[in-house]
């Protein structure tokens, strides 16, 4: 069973080193196409108009999966059925659309026998596929090759690493136009409001931060004794340190009470404002909870004080509660 197991594992790695080849391949082999195509994607959509995918069998599986990606990154996409476009569907074609048709050999007869129709609207066609002299290929305007050496399954008949080329393809599109177009995680946002995604993007600093007695903060004249019960008390890291009108001036943790005992016995007695942190980073309580881990990610603290537009503490989001929200 073990010798089996072993035999298992070495076919199924096989396949992953077999598409990660047929993916590095692609990789070098991408070209001025690919920038042509990306240009002209960024085009149709500042006029408006719209990206359509077309495919059949597994190419077609990969079309829905790709206009999904690009129409979730704020691309507007639609997939068409090559088959009902020829009954109906093509309505859903305006001139100024740009079309990409995904076929790995180039003559699937149902998107051959689509060309001519599409050729009436006053619109771009873009062949994605493994066979430059297909065709596909000779009856588009622009060929974005797909080429692989062999698939992954055994007999080199099933579509293994010629989808996941196209998938790839379709993604390195999405991601692309995405940059150039500066979609942002706020647009992102917008568009998933009800995933577990969407929620963590769209909540607020002030919506995830501790407050009450679970934020502590002290004025700077305060000992640190005072400071570390206060700390106690609230089960937190850190001490908000603020002036007599209630203005942030700095920060006390954890990590600043050990540095300060290793050379300072009388560290208790000390006063806040002698031993804190002054200026601390901060976030404003309107910012988005995505903010706040950009900004944990960037100074590797574990407690960030949300202020408002006074520079007054409002709240603390401690790093160890991210998880908690999916943030992280």
């Amino acid at each position: 069973m073990e010798k089996r197991s072993e035999n298992y594992l070495a076919l199924g790695r096989k396949v992953f080193e077999t598409e990660i080849e047929a993916l590095q391949s692609l990789s070098n082999e991408l070209g001025e196409g690919f920038t042509t195509a990306i240009e002209w994607c960024i085009d149709t959509l500042t006029q408006r108009n719209k990206l359509i995918l077309t495919g059949i069998g597994k190419s077609g599986n990969v079309c829905r999966k790709v206009a999904a990606t690009l129409t979730s990154t704020g691309s507007v996409c639609v997939l068409m059925d090559s088959v009902d476009a020829m009954h109906g569907v093509l309505g859903l074609v305006n001139d100024g659309d740009l079309v990409f048709i995904f076929s790995y050999s180039g003559e699937s007869g149902e998107l051959i026998n689509l060309l001519p129709a599409l050729k009436r609207f006053s619109i771009k066609t873009v062949a994605v596929t493994g066979n430059l002299h297909s065709s596909l290929a000779k009856h588009t305007d622009l060929v974005l090759p797909v080429r692989i050496h062999r698939e992954a399954c055994p007999f080199n008949l099933a579509p293994t690493c010629s989808s996941t080329a196209m998938m790839v393809m379709g993604d390195a599109l999405a991601m692309t136009i995405l940059q150039a177009r500066g979609f942002s995680r706020n647009d992102y946002a917008k568009l998933h409001p009800s995933g577990a995604i969407g929620r963590s993007l769209l909540l607020k600093a002030k919506e995830i931060m501790r407050t009450g007695e679970r934020h502590p903060v002290l004025l700077e004249d305060c000992t640190v004794k005072e400071g570390i019960l206060k700390m106690t008390e609230a089960k937190a890291g850190s001490l908000s340190i603020v002036n007599k009108e209630g203005k942030l001036v700095g920060i006390f943790a954890d990590g600043d009470l050990r540095r300060h005992m290793a050379r300072d016995e009388q560290i208790l007695r000390r006063i806040l404002k002698d031993v804190m942190t002054p200026n601390p980073i901060v976030i404003q309580e309107n910012a988005l909870a995505a903010e706040a881990l950009r900004i944990f990610n960037e100074k590797n603290i574990d407690d960030l004080i949300v202020v408002n537009e006074f520079n007054e503490p409002k709240g603390l989001i401690d790093s160890q509660d991210l998880p908690k929200i999916k943030m992280m």
